[in-house]
């Protein structure tokens, strides 16, 4: 999905043998490996949120002599598009003058991130998720925090196709309680990202010890939910305001959806006619503002 550098296996194969520090840097150099040949090395240390000898220090992790060798590798990542960071680095200060072009750049940006859902990898990843997803007995439905909307979303929209789907998010603690009656014939869906939810880490972990299968919609190959899920959906979450973006993983969510009720279309369709008659029976919709007698 994302663009690779040519250390991609070799950080990820070493990924949970780095300190806290070089983690960070190493994630972020995953997600922007152009940043490393295009950028000085202390504006990829901010952009990573890290010192620059935490650079320094990760290419000597790697078996680099210095960060300038590390660097030279990253030379031929580089390809200038309409969603790169060198097209992103000329619009920065065009877009600032004003909130039109931040918008622009938001949505120029999201809508090259659900486009780039479209590649090959991730759409066999979707139809295997939504096989192993239809098969199972139950559903368990996990996202926390800022997670819960795609979390809440997959599991309304499976509602109103039938009872299969526990969403597991109640009050006063009580969020895992539901996995009592969880079966190996069940399946949870965990949906976390950066930085990851430690309940949500928590319970899926619960689910596995029980026997229920993981999938998973997260945002990195080092995520700590790829070790343990049978399948993953990895989502782009790098937004140009401060707080990172759900729309991918929203979209994966319909998507889903949309393939599990292709499953068995007959059924779907009888589904949701009953779940229309009930809402227009308890008249969930409305046309126009009622009017009021005061």
């Amino acid at each position: 999905m994302l663009q690779k550098g040519p250390l991609h296996a070799q950080i990820i194969e070493r990924f949970d043998d780095m300190p806290g520090q070089l983690q960070q840097a190493a994630r972020h150099i995953l997600e922007h490996p152009q940043e490393v040949a295009l950028v000085s090395m202390r504006e990829l240390a901010r952009n990573a949120g890290v010192q620059p000898s935490t650079m320094t220090r990760l290419a000597k992790f790697l078996e680099f002599s210095g960060y300038e060798d590390f660097r030279g590798h990253h030379a031929d990542v580089i390809r200038v598009s309409a969603d790169g960071f060198a097209a992103r680095a000329l619009q920065r200060d065009e877009g600032a003058i004003n909130g039109e072009g931040l918008a622009f750049r938001m949505l120029q940006s999201l809508s090259a991130q659900i486009a780039r859902l479209c590649e090959p990898d991730t759409l066999s990843q979707l139809h295997a998720m939504a096989d192993r997803l239809s098969k199972a007995r139950r559903i368990y439905v996990l996202g926390l925090r800022s997670c819960h909307s795609v979390a809440w979303h997959f599991h309304y929209v499976m509602t109103l196709f039938g009872e299969k789907t526990v969403h597991l998010d109640s009050p006063a603690g009580t969020s895992g309680d539901a996995l009592i009656r969880a079966e190996p014939e069940d399946i949870l869906l965990a949906v976390s990202i950066s930085p990851y939810s430690l309940y949500t880490l928590e319970l899926a972990e619960a689910a596995r010890v029980k026997g229920v299968g993981i999938v998973a919609i997260t945002d990195s190959e080092v995520s700590p939910l790829v070790s343990i899920a049978e399948h993953v959906v990895l989502c782009p979450t790098e937004s140009q305001t401060f707080f990172h973006t759900l729309a991918p993983a929203l979209a994966v969510s319909e998507v889903l959806c949309g393939l599990m009720a292709s499953h068995d279309r007959a059924e779907a369709l009888e589904a949701l006619k009953r779940a229309d008659q009930h809402l227009s029976a308890m008249s969930t919709y409305a046309t126009s503002i009622p009017r009021r007698n005061i």
